[in-house]
């Protein structure tokens, strides 16, 4: 298996958004997106299957090191293999790469957020920093492009937080900050036990708000030069917003007892005629 089909592999397992916004991209590009997001995913999981935090985090640490190793020209891994012919290419910055890395670990050892601030500060890293890579990636011609790009993707992850919530809570961690919590009168065993309440359904609808007021200052940004170089970033929020709509025609309370998906099909549509008509 080349590296090029183990990032493939990886992006088609996940059946994430993403997978469906690569497949109009030309070759080379959709390479470079689909090794990124590989990258993204391997560091995840490391989060999210190793029970031991000891063992995620010497693994980190060996991801961390192997960043080290790609932009020595000396990677090891498949991915990083992959990505290689990319980061020279497109200059993609290894700090970045690192600092998705350092995002994840921060699931290690924080499970709360006090402020939105403070999950600001996360969503950044492992959210927004990827945005910015994926705007290089697709092309850049105006600085304010990465503007376009930071804002879509703390976008994303807080329609990652909405959806998640009742998966987060079965892991113990909950991303709703704690002065809202606390604003809304939602008290955090009601969304360890899963419990629906109307407060928890006006949380709910703020969260939903705030995160459709990101999506429209992101589209607001985005420079008329490269809005077709940056069209697959549109087709993620289009799918990503039809998200947050059915959660908002199924009931935003449900997020606690079940994760919302959109049908393969309905995201292959949305992202055709996104592509074509954005």
């Amino acid at each position: 298996m080349t590296p090029d089909q183990y990032c493939e592999d990886k992006a088609a397992q996940s059946g994430s958004s993403f997978y469906y916004s690569f497949r109009f991209l030309p070759l080379e590009t959709r390479r470079a997106i689909t090794a990124l997001y590989a990258f993204c995913r391997e560091v995840d999981d490391v989060v999210d299957e190793t029970h031991d935090e000891n063992v995620a985090r010497t693994t980190l640490n060996w991801w961390r090191s192997e960043v080290a190793n790609l932009y020595a020209n000396n990677p090891q891994h498949p991915v990083t293999r992959a990505l290689q012919p990319h980061v020279a290419r497109l200059q993609l910055p290894q700090q970045q790469l690192l600092q998705i890395i350092d995002g994840m670990e921060m699931d290690l050892t924080q499970a709360r957020y006090n402020s939105f601030a403070d999950l600001q500060q996360y969503c950044y890293l492992v959210a927004s920093v990827v945005g910015l890579l994926s705007a290089r990636i697709f092309g850049v011609s105006d600085d304010k492009t990465y503007v376009y790009a930071e804002k879509l993707g703390l976008a994303f992850q807080l329609t990652n937080i909405i959806r998640d919530v009742g998966e987060d809570a079965r892991r113990g961690r909950i991303y709703l900050p704690v002065e809202e919590l606390q604003r809304f009168n939602v008290p955090a065993a009601d969304i360890l036990s899963y419990r629906e309440s109307d407060n928890f359904k006006q949380l709910m609808d703020f969260q939903i708000q705030r995160a459709q007021t990101y999506y429209d200052e992101a589209l607001a940004a985005l420079p008329a030069p490269d809005r077709k170089k940056q069209r697959a970033g549109l087709v993620m929020a289009a799918i990503y917003r039809a998200t947050l709509e059915e959660i908002v025609l199924d009931g935003p309370a449900k997020v606690l007892n079940q994760r919302l998906s959109l049908t393969p099909i309905r995201k292959l549509w949305l992202a055709w005629k996104t592509w074509w008509f954005a």
